[in-house]
């Protein structure tokens, strides 16, 4: 298990798109559509405000955002935002029309560089001292980038290997001496705990193994904050009130609910003794705000405590060597073939 961290030593970075909000952008269509929605009519993924809330109580170094969407989307979004009661410290978006009026076109479909130099700068301004969770999602190449960002803190990718992802993902050539200025100035610390990675669009968590056991690939917003529970981070109601929302908003019962925190020892990232917290404190929930769940939340409890003899503990959090010059045209085909799959299934 990992070393517990102090709340005020961390910062948590959140994607939106498919990780905050349920938004599709596979087509014009779906564009358009996105653009034109008022912030009431954004939806978000059940769970993801209340966890998001209750990070905030826990009382961080910072809430930051960090979405490929347009700036001119930044009204809308933080409209969105507030309505779901969410305060952050940074919101980071895309100047996709400034590098459009710039003849940069490949600009809009290149989060690598984006993304990347936006999280190095972040990074080079922030407390040397302070650790980071990344929430990110299936759609693009989050999990890529976060890895890479976090390996490059580390020292563990050097300028070479930089260089020659930057030439794969056909990074303007005037934008790279930025990147690898950014690069450089960032301490040499292993800053990033956990990558959280939204499984929006994957059937799969497994095809992310190769990334190492810091990036989790969820399902569920139960999943990563069970996980955040034992890192000691969250407390145990924290979770249930995460586990209520999705018992509210999307009809899961007791045994649904179990099934995403035992999916999660099948992979070794949580253990019989976070099992067993967990499901005393849903034996033991009750009170208005676990109305609507209370049966659920008891249903949880049996099957954990039911089930908990077949737990063992948790992989430690070692990080794979990953070759990321070899792995890049191998994560883009698996996002190409994640959205074609989307394509296929609509009617």
């Amino acid at each position: 298990m990992a070393t517990a961290l102090a709340p005020s030593e961390i910062i948590y970075r959140w994607d939106l798109d498919k990780t905050y909000l349920r938004t599709e952008f596979d087509s014009v269509r779906d564009l358009l559509r996105t653009a034109l929605e008022a912030p009431a009519e954004k939806r978000t993924v059940p769970g993801a405000s209340t966890l998001l809330r209750e990070l905030r109580a826990t009382g961080p170094a910072a809430i930051t955002i960090l979405s490929g969407s347009p700036e001119q989307m930044r009204k809308v979004l933080e409209a969105k935002l507030r309505l779901d009661g969410i305060r952050w410290d940074s919101f980071t978006l895309k100047p996709s029309l400034r590098k459009l009026l710039r003849g940069k076109v490949r600009f809009l479909k290149d989060q690598v560089t984006y993304k990347l130099a936006a999280l190095l700068e972040a990074r080079s301004v922030a407390p040397p001292e302070t650790h980071e969770f990344l929430f990110g999602d299936d759609a693009e190449a989050d999990a890529f980038i976060y890895s890479l960002y976090a390996d490059l803190g580390a020292g563990r990718v050097g300028t070479e290997t930089l260089m020659k992802v930057l030439e794969r993902a056909r990074c303007y050539r005037d934008e790279i001496p930025n990147l690898v200025r950014l690069a450089a100035r960032i301490p040499r610390r292993d800053h990033v705990r956990r990558i959280f990675i939204h499984l929006e669009r994957t059937s799969s968590a497994d095809v992310f193994a190769e990334f190492g056991q810091r990036v989790c690939p969820f399902y569920n917003y139960l999943q990563p904050s069970v996980l955040l529970m034992q890192d000691g981070i969250l407390a145990p109601n924290a979770v249930l009130r995460v586990a209520t929302e999705l018992v509210i908003s999307q009809g899961f019962g007791g045994e649904s609910l179990a099934a995403s925190v035992l999916e999660l020892a099948r992979r070794r990232y949580v253990g019989r003794e976070t099992a067993l917290r967990l499901a005393d404190a849903a034996r033991d929930a009750s009170g208005p705000a676990y109305a609507s769940a209370t049966p659920a939340l008891h249903a949880l409890a049996e099957a954990l405590s039911r089930r908990a003899g077949e737990l063992g503990e948790p992989a430690p959090l070692e990080q794979l060597p990953i070759d990321y010059v070899d792995l890049f045209s191998r994560d883009k085909a698996r996002a190409r073939a994640a959205r074609n799959r989307v394509r296929w299934q609509r009617p």
